[in-house]
């Protein structure tokens, strides 16, 4: 990039050409200018430009629409902000030769027919509302080696502040030392990762922008000593819940698994001679793996030396774009401080006369809007830099010591010089499911894997040849050395299927490093109505409930609840089920009346009949993606879905078959795995585990701690199965509470003195191995506490769910506020064992779009509708 180009990326707002319809500053000051609707104008006019589709709406409204940082909202439909984005881009095209006009723009992304910025892009873009960057995701971490304390800490602020403006975040923990090494202070010898993995995950959890919690991906190389540490520590209830976990599988190690060899793990990880090394059992590690994997869905799979094989900014690594970790979805493996931002292409609309025998595919249509796509992506991150601009205007700007904020201007000095250097893009699709079944192929048959395969080599091909194209017209990425890139295997397949492209790029450069991705699209699809990402269909038809007056005209009740409240259950279509409907002569109306085995019977004479995640053949899914990977240069994000009944084995005979058919990465969710052992149905008891009413001598226990009212709080829950049966807690003072912070479990033990009196004793191993008894557990907190502990042990122990134990410690509102705070206390605590997917208890509305559709996700109650989440 030349000296002018890179001043005329960064922009001041106040250059702007006044045409455009983009808010200046002169408009933030006077919003009068602009009108103001309220929530539910905005979600009136919303549903009917969804054509009823209340979900879209909703989701459209809370995530997407124009705002302020007072949810003052400025836009009525998404029409509104597409033009919003197409003046944005098109005021961007201004400072190159040949720009696109508005309407370009316009035309390619309204009504999210074609071309779809996803997230941030789509919230930030044009908003000047609100400092916040484009950037769906980000990779931190370190230039060179450090597991120094100030490293680890300053990888943890640097976490938060990219979190709270939106970004998901990735970072790797082969750099810290492994349980029981020497460190030169006085800890004498190192932790390992699994502490720090629970400090990175407790930061996630505390931020929070408009409903939308931080995200987080850690990862760790299988050759770390800690690995199986790191591939255990989300077993426990509660523990690292902010982040997602994947381990970094090497060739070697693969390899030592097929053979039944061994395998060497050491300290550092990529050290000629390492401080510490051992030899394990590789297929006894590769049986923990699966056997996690089968039981939580974690830890995700990441190939790493085909990711860093077939990696192109991997290239560059000798000048800082070696590929460290991937963002928390695994679609995007990215070197330390890059960052990337997505846009996905509707493949659907590419699809003429669909569900028809005429049906066909427009390829010259779809070539040439995926080189305006990369166009795009061009643009966006020319409008990024603005806004990083901005945010570090911003924090410059603040009255905090320059000392405090040090970092965060670093980190964003730092973001700012890789999107420069490399002008990274993450373009992508939607609706692969869709388009197979218009075009009458079933989603995992060797037909539909061949077409696949061919849609994504024209993409890869065109999105080059677009990228070469804007190099020509305004420089190439900065770094870019074809030399670099001449051994290449994803470059030397774009070369033997177009050698002139390759000829074009030697002489002109390409604009960006690298450019294609595969994302999960889950309200983006709401928006284009269409399934997401590379996935099929999730199911054709599925049911709803809505509460009904019983006493109204034409409503069919189909059950009353335990509280007398009356329900309908209603047959919900996927979109574009409908559409074969229509195309076939059948009125949707109609048919939503038709019961269970009429409607079975109709989906068997659809396209998506044996095509539905569920139902697919999982080694076909795994054998689509790793022929597709080839013509994607960073990843995808695709998860095999496995029924309840699901083998271990066959989770393992996935794994290797991503592995030997070039997967870069993969993820194996068993339906009702994600919260554990066992799944939880609405609020009722699971039959599958009773308590013993008389309490056992012996509870393994739980330590919490955290802050309450500004006070350090600490809370004991001693557990059976994993589940709360009695809970101590109250204020934390050193002198009567003196355990090690590094200490999370024990057992609380029952005993009877010589009086008569009974006493509850904790006990903990400390780390010299030795066990540390704490006497007379039940008098270190105050009497009143002990007295609404029996309390709330008695109910949890009788058979009460979590779910309700909360909601009844939350309703006791007293007069003495110190037991209120004590109330908050346990009601916090309690929250941390309530199974994901639990539903909230009745008459529970959100916040934000006051659905009643809430479920508790990590201990937090999540909108299932709106996506809005509130923790407390």
């Amino acid at each position: 990039m030349t000296e002018k180009t890179a001043q005329q990326i960064n922009l001041s707002f106040a250059d702007k050409n006044p045409s455009t319809e983009v808010i200046t500053d002169q408009k933030i000051e006077s919003k009068s200018e602009k009108k103001i609707f309220s929530f539910e104008e905005a979600l009136e006019a919303s549903l009917e430009y969804f054509k009823g589709d209340a979900l879209a709406a909703r989701v459209w409204v809370n995530k997407y629409a124009l705002k302020d940082s007072f949810g003052n909202i400025y836009e009525s439909t998404p029409d509104d902000m597409h033009k919003r984005l197409a003046s944005e881009l098109s005021r961007v095209e201004k400072q190159y030769s040949n720009p696109l006009a508005f309407d370009d723009f316009y035309e390619l992304i309204k009504d999210f027919k074609y071309i779809v910025p996803q997230g941030s892009p789509m919230t930030g873009i044009g908003n000047n509302f609100q400092i916040a960057s484009l950037s769906n995701c980000f990779v931190i971490g370190h230039k060179g080696f450090s597991d120094s304390y100030g490293g680890i800490m300053k990888i943890d602020q640097e976490q938060v502040q990219l979190m709270k403006r939106r970004g998901g975040v990735g970072h790797d923990l082969s750099h810290i030392r492994p349980a029981g090494s020497q460190v030169l202070n006085s800890a004498l010898t190192s932790t390992g990762v699994v502490p720090f993995m629970e400090r990175y995950s407790n930061s996630t959890r505390e931020v929070a922008q408009d409903g939308r919690r931080g995200a987080l991906m850690l990862s760790i190389s299988i050759k770390h000593p800690d690995a199986e540490r790191f591939i255990d520590a989300k077993l426990e209830t509660g523990k690292v819940a902010g982040a997602n976990i994947s381990v970094r599988i090497d060739d070697e190690f693969m390899n030592a698994v097929v053979d039944g060899t061994m395998y060497k793990q050491q300290y550092p990880v990529k050290a000629e001679d390492p401080s510490y090394s051992h030899e394990i059992d590789a297929r006894q590690l590769w049986a923990k793996i699966v056997h996690n994997a089968w039981k939580s869905a974690e830890p995700g799979m990441l190939f790493w030396d085909t990711i860093i094989k077939e990696s192109v900014a991997d290239s560059y690594a000798d000048v800082g774009f070696n590929t460290v970790c991937t963002n928390p979805c695994g679609e995007i493996p990215l070197c330390p401080y890059d960052s990337c931002r997505l846009l996905a292409i509707n493949l659907y609309s590419y699809v003429e006369d669909p569900f028809t025998d005429m049906a066909k595919f427009n390829w010259e249509k779809f070539r040439m809007h995926i080189g305006l796509a990369q166009r795009i992506m061009d643009d966006i991150i020319d409008l990024e830099l603005e806004k990083v601009d901005a945010i570090l205007d911003k924090i410059v700007s603040d009255p905090e010591d320059r000392e405090i904020k040090q970092v965060e201007i670093s980190l964003w000095e730092n973001i700012k010089r890789k999107a420069v250097e490399g002008r990274r893009t993450g373009l992508g699709i939607t609706a692969e499911g869709d388009m197979l079944a218009a075009l009458g192929l079933r989603y995992g048959s060797e037909n539909a894997i061949d077409f696949s395969v061919e849609v994504h080599k024209t993409i890869a091909l065109e999105a080059y040849r677009s990228s070469v194209e804007l190099a020509k017209e305004r420089d190439p990425f900065p770094v870019f050395d074809i030399k670099k890139e001449k051994d290449h295997p994803f470059i030397n397949r774009l070369a033997k299927e177009d050698p002139k492209l390759i000829e074009d790029m030697k002489k002109n450069g390409r604009r960006n490093i690298s450019l294609l991705t595969i994302a999960p699209t889950g309200t983006t699809s709401l928006m284009t109505q269409t399934t997401s990402g590379i996935e099929p269909v999730f199911l054709p038809v599925y049911k709803r409930r809505r509460k009904v007056n019983p006493n109204d005209k034409e409503v069919k009740v189909t059950f009353v609840d335990e509280i007398g409240d009356s329900w309908e259950e209603y047959n919900v279509f996927h979109h574009n089920f409908i559409t074969w409907l229509k195309v076939n002569d059948m009125d949707p109306e109609e048919i939503k009346n038709f019961d269970d085995k009429e409607l079975k019977e109709l989906v068997k004479r659809s396209p998506y009949y044996k095509a539905t995640s569920k139902d697919i053949d999982w080694m076909q899914k795994v054998k689509m993606q790793g022929e597709i990977q080839k013509w994607v240069d960073h990843s995808i994000s695709v998860t095999i879905n496995l029924p309840t009944e699901a083998k271990e084995e066959l989770v393992g005979d996935l794994y290797i078959k991503a592995w030997e058919s070039g997967c870069k990465g993969v993820t194996v969710y068993r339906e009702g795995s994600r919260t554990g052992v066992l799944l939880a149905k609405g609020n009722k008891v699971d039959e599958k585990i009773k308590f013993p009413t008389k309490r056992p001598k012996e509870l393994n226990a739980d330590i919490l701690r955290f802050k309450n009212n500004d006070e350090h709080w600490i809370a004991f829950v001693g557990l059976i199965e994993g589940k709360p049966y009695e809970i101590f807690t109250g204020l934390k003072e050193d002198d009567t509470f003196p355990i090690p912070k590094n200490v999370s479990k024990g057992k609380i033990i029952k005993h009877k003195l010589e009086s008569g009196e009974k006493i509850y004793d904790f006990q903990y191993i400390d780390k010299y191995g030795y066990k540390v008894t704490m006497g007379g557990l039940s008098h270190q907190f105050n009497s009143e506490f002990w007295n609404y502990a029996k309390l709330i042990s008695g109910v949890l122990r009788h058979g009460m769910t979590v779910v309700d134990a909360v909601h009844l410690v939350s309703s006791l509102h007293l007069d003495n506020a110190f037991i209120n705070n004590w109330t908050a206390g346990v009601a916090r605590a309690l929250k941390k064992y309530i199974v994901n997917g639990t539903k909230a208890k009745t008459g529970q509305k959100c916040s934000e779009c006051s659905s009643s559709n809430m479920i508790y996700q990590e201990g937090c109650l999540l909108c299932t509708d709106c996506g809005s989440s509130k923790c407390g």
